[in-house]
């Protein structure tokens, strides 16, 4: 006996409900053109993931039903198992119904909701208790959501109840390595249990978080048999024949710099393209962190799409102003230089009196950075272009970066992407084609804010703060335990009281792409005002 699956693994917005239901529409006349009895779409894929506070909304819900309603007319001659907000009474499931030939024929209810890191799903739903089986071609296959699957137990649930075949629906963000985290712990309860399994996870950008795809198939030793492209939205049919699935193509993982970097690459593009604007401008500086924003930018949008702004001021060194045009130049990319010394002057000469008997410090640096926010907004306002900002992680995490100033934008895509990965991220773009100079690589890293100024007069050595960073932000480690592992007291106390004073910076930096297992915003969510001090314990 066989049965054909066709896993619909595609890329959904969030709240576009009309857009979403065409999708899936499309989808199941395509898989019924490749001759499928069952198609499976993502987790929410009605609605997109995650909703957010707009499952609290009746009218949101009303929506999504009417989507269902009219998903079921399509389904003559077919399975479709969709993912959709479910209203019971005063109770809201996270959902899959199967539906064939205008009914419903089936309704399942997510047992697992997760609440951690980005998840808030218990906010939202009421957990479902029943499992759910269908019968299709004399064949059980068990309805399991997302997180269900990485409960020990509910797989061998299923088989006691009588099911053959395991379907998951997902959105499952990405994070570099999470790929295989996946295969391998869902792979070993399926070994466990000794069925097969069909895993669709969703694509796409969405704000902060990515959603990697990579759609799978184990067999029941749970060996992968099909493997989707990652990031890229893909209809695959896979066979199965006596309830084993027959090998199918299996796409190759990414390394973990070229996935980081693609992540990258889509969440610029999805953020750009579902918040409808025209396309992208940034500052370009001839530092490293701009130069791989705007090859990022030019990979996502296309290089008619981008536009950058050099904007030198007295301290910006030759070979800066070089650099920029030279990057500009190779991506071809249209590109300006408007000097701000003036804007700078006027500023200084309107505080001047304000200032009298004070001494220069960071405050005149800042009205630099502040200046070239300004102009960099006004192109935005003025060409409906989404704002760049380029700010990585590191810089982030211990404020050195000014409000107002080089954090005006509207996305920031290395907020999550520490300084030495962006060395490395660098170097892997500049394997595709010219992108990035080796100089730009190479020299200290500067603000350029102030004469000969390098980023190692304010922070410790990269190679030695972003491990700290790491420990501390991404892994709880305390001062002490840090210091422990043989980094410098000097340095892990400089970095962990820049953390800690520096919330109230991230709280207004712009949203940007998650794709670390601790992110700033959604994953790590600390007080402004608090008490709390990492280096308190070693006092």
């Amino acid at each position: 006996m066989s049965i054909k699956i066709a896993l619909a693994q595609l890329n959904f917005t969030v709240a576009d409900i009309k857009t979403n239901t065409a999708k899936i529409i499309a989808a199941i006349a395509e898989a019924k053109q490749q001759q499928a009895d069952l198609v499976v779409f993502p987790e929410l894929s009605v609605t997109g993931y995650p909703p957010e506070d707009l499952l609290l909304r009746p009218d949101f819900i009303r929506q999504a039903q009417a989507a269902v309603d009219q998903i079921k007319l399509h389904t003559d001659g077919i399975v479709a198992v969709v993912g959709y907000p479910q209203q019971h009474g005063k109770r809201l499931y996270n959902s899959a119904l199967a539906l064939s030939n205008g009914h419903v024929i089936a309704e399942y209810h997510k047992q697992a909701l997760p609440n951690y890191g980005v998840f808030d799903e218990q906010r939202y739903f009421n957990a479902g208790h029943q499992l759910c089986l269908i019968e299709v071609k004399n064949t059980q296959l068990a309805l399991t959501i997302c997180e269900d699957i990485w409960q020990a137990g509910i797989i061998a649930r299923n088989r006691e109840a009588g099911a053959e075949i395991i379907l998951a629906l997902n959105a499952s963000p990405f994070h570099a390595g999470k790929v295989h985290q996946r295969e391998e712990i869902i792979g070993e309860q399926v070994k466990q249990a000794g069925l097969p399994l069909v895993y669709v996870n969703q694509v796409g950008g969405q704000d902060e978080l990515i959603f990697d795809g990579a759609s799978f198939v184990l067999d029941q030793h749970g060996e992968v048999s099909f493997r989707a492209d990652e990031f890229a939205e893909q209809l695959a049919v896979v066979e199965f024949v006596d309830k084993q699935p027959q090998p199918a193509s299996i796409a190759p993982h990414y390394q973990t710099v070229a996935s980081e970097y693609k992540a990258l690459v889509l969440g610029i593009k999805d953020y750009v393209r579902k918040n409808g604007f025209q396309g992208a401008i940034l500052g370009l500086s001839g530092g490293i962190d701009s130069a791989l924003v705007l090859a990022l930018a030019v990979d996502a949008l296309g290089a008619d799409k981008v536009e950058a702004v050099l904007m030198p001021s007295r301290y910006t060194q030759d070979m800066s102003n070089e650099d920029a045009r030279l990057e500009a130049e190779w991506l071809g990319v249209k590109h300006h230089t408007i000097a701000i010394e003036p804007a700078v002057l006027a500023f200084n000469q309107m505080l001047e009196p304000l200032f009298a008997g004070s001494k220069k410090d960071t405050t005149e640096e800042n009205i630099q950075a502040r200046c070239r926010g300004v102009l960099l907004m006004a192109m935005s306002n003025k060409q409906g272009k989404l704002l760049l900002t380029t700010g990585n992680k590191s810089e982030m995490s211990v404020g050195y970066a000014t409000l107002y100033g080089d954090m005006a934008g509207g996305f920031a895509p290395l907020k999550d992407v520490s300084k030495l990965l962006v060395y490395q991220l660098a170097e892997y773009r500049n394997t595709l084609s010219q992108a990035i100079p080796e100089r730009v690589i190479t020299r200290p890293p500067s603000a350029e804010l102030a004469p000969d100024q390098k980023d190692e007069d304010s922070l410790p050595p990269y190679p030695i703060l972003d491990p700290i960073l790491a420990l501390y932000i991404e892994q709880d480690k305390s001062a002490s335990e840090i210091i422990a592992l043989g980094y410098p007291q000097e340095a892990v106390v400089r970095a962990i009281s820049l953390v800690d004073r520096n919330e109230y910076k991230r709280r207004q930096s712009p949203p940007g792409i998650r794709i670390t297992p601790r992110a700033f915003g959604r994953d790590r969510r600390y007080p402004i005002s608090s008490g709390y001090r990492g280096i308190a314990e070693l006092n």
